[in-house]
């Protein structure tokens, strides 16, 4: 069993940066973060292995997102620049053992959520 506790949300204006935080109880093979917009399904934004530091991003975060993480800490980022109105969502950090799967159906452990809300 892997719990993960995300961290760093918050109410930001558009252009702004923001680096979201999700500290983790184990180690699986692949770490990720979704989102899921209001009224809308939770979609993929970036994923990596632990080991090997391989990623993974949605078009729609290309460039401006940035996953990474701190072996020592346990710990994953998202680092979030130019951010949009757009990204507006609630942001869950999961962990899995498929390789750097974009499917909710490949991650076994979820985090509690972290809301993202960017102002126009």
């Amino acid at each position: 069993q892997v719990q993960l506790v995300e961290s760093g949300g918050g109410l930001v204006q558009a252009g702004d940066s923001l680096r979201l935080s999700c500290a983790a109880s184990g180690r699986t093979f692949t770490v990720a973060w979704f989102r899921r917009a209001p009224g809308k399904e939770r979609d993929f934004v970036a994923a990596m292995t632990w080991s090997g530091g391989s990623t993974s991003y949605a078009d729609s975060v290309k460039g401006r997102f940035t996953i990474s993480r701190d072996n020592a800490k346990n710990t994953l980022y998202l680092q979030m620049n130019s951010l949009k109105p757009e990204d507006t969502a609630v942001y869950y950090c999961a962990a899995g053992s498929s390789w750097l799967g974009r499917a909710k159906s490949d991650y076994d452990y979820w985090g509690q959520g972290t809301q993202v809300t960017v102002s126009s």
